[in-house]
């Protein structure tokens, strides 16, 4: 229960600390935290070849999602975190989590559905405001 909660403390403070730091894209850092997450599993796997392979794989899955999501729609931002914050939960069914730190499922998912979430209301800020900015 600590790993959700300090999972939606720092996804909220991610969110306030960008949302009063006007000057950056919210596109861009969305898409830069977005790729960074589905790295870490990398670096939590490298000792396990089997492993790495998967895990390289899945954060190239959301490298692409989160460069589509800077270059095309914000909807692959928002797909990208909801999915990663799936995929936290899953990834014990297509390997052992052994090398994971232990509640990294409960953290990730928090943080990944805080920050989704965000982008949501963003989106539908946008789409109610066609002349408002990110």
């Amino acid at each position: 229960m600590n790993a959700a909660i300090i999972g939606i403390a720092l996804g909220l403070i991610i969110i306030i600390t960008f949302t009063l730091l006007k000057q950056f894209d919210k596109k861009i850092v969305y898409g830069l935290i977005l790729t960074a997450i589905g790295f870490l599993y990398v670096g939590y796997t490298w000792s396990d070849i089997t492993l790495l392979i998967i895990t390289s794989i899945q954060a190239s899955v959301f490298l692409f999602l989160a460069y589509f999501g800077i270059t095309r729609s914000i909807n692959f931002l928002i797909a990208g975190y909801f999915l990663h914050g799936t995929w936290d939960f899953l990834y014990e069914y297509f390997a052992s989590t052994a090398l994971i730190p232990p509640h990294y499922d409960w953290f990730c998912f928090s943080i990944d559905f805080v920050m989704g979430f965000y982008l949501l209301m963003i989106k539908k800020h946008l789409r109610d405001n066609p002349k408002a900015s990110s």
